[in-house]
């Protein structure tokens, strides 16, 4: 499943995961003072607060394999379920967006080593 070359890091997975749930946390917050035109935004930025909390607890995170079982059972969910958002259609479609991102991301073994906010 990965090159040889570039070992699985599942300390660099979960500090990636860490990473891009307090900039969804930040992303919410600047969401949330705009107003009303930013509402998508914030659904965006709440649906990768709810994957990255998601797999943060999973504790699958030390083997690619096992990183990939979970994120397939996720996006084979019918619903998520979260409060606070603004439209449960828009916040699912994100959800299985970011999902979709980081199942790419776990089969490649690319891109956890980008950590910076703004991706």
């Amino acid at each position: 499943m990965s090159n040889p070359s570039n070992a699985w890091d599942g300390e660099l997975v979960r500090k990636w995961l860490e990473r891009r749930f307090e900039a969804a946390r930040l992303d919410q917050a600047a969401a949330d003072r705009r107003g009303y035109e930013a509402q998508d935004d914030y659904d965006k930025a709440a649906a990768e607060e709810w994957v990255c909390r998601a797999l943060k607890a999973a504790g699958c995170t030390n083997d690619q394999e096992a990183l990939a079982r979970r994120l397939k059972e996720l996006i084979g969910q019918d619903e998520y379920q979260a409060t606070g958002i603004y439209d449960n259609v828009r916040f699912e479609r994100h959800v299985r967006g970011h999902l979709r991102k980081l199942a790419k991301m776990t089969k490649a073994n690319e891109g956890f080593e980008k950590t910076l906010r703004y991706q």
